[in-house]
């Protein structure tokens, strides 16, 4: 198996327990990042979900998993397809979301970016609908 076949094996699995868990298999993400890991969101200047921000360890990594069991229950997500050159996982995909302090449901598209050495995760970003996540909070 290579490099490449190896990390997208390894975030589809992740993706898998994700969906099936509706966002609660936190231990499992925290178990396939390297403790440094630069990590962004798309999201990072909106106010009403200040966790959705750039890390730079996985302890405090945790901070975004807490915002995220707070203030969302997870619908469903679903992967679509994943491309990988090199340490280079990007995948695409959907996911929706209903926002617990008023039950809006947001539905987005998904890109995340991911750069992999040894079997984990040192960089991520992720991309989605920024727009409905800033109505649903503040709705």
């Amino acid at each position: 198996m290579s490099e490449e076949e190896r990390n997208v094996a390894i975030l589809k699995e992740a993706y898998r327990l994700w969906h099936e868990t509706k966002g609660k298999s936190v231990s499992h993400w925290i178990s396939i990042c390297a403790d440094a890991i630069e990590f962004g969101s798309i999201a990072q200047n909106l106010r009403s979900v200040p966790y959705m921000t750039t890390y730079g360890d996985v302890t405090a990594l945790a901070k975004y998993f807490a915002g995220l069991a707070l203030d969302w229950e997870m619908i469903e997500f679903r992967t679509e397809n994943f491309v990988a050159q090199g340490e280079r996982v990007i995948m695409l995909g959907r996911c929706s979301w209903r926002a617990k302090k008023n039950g809006i449901v947001v539905w987005t598209p998904k890109a995340d970016s991911f750069r992999m050495k040894n079997g984990k995760i040192v960089e991520y970003y992720e991309y989605f609908d920024t727009a409905q996540v800033r109505d649903a909070m503040q709705g």
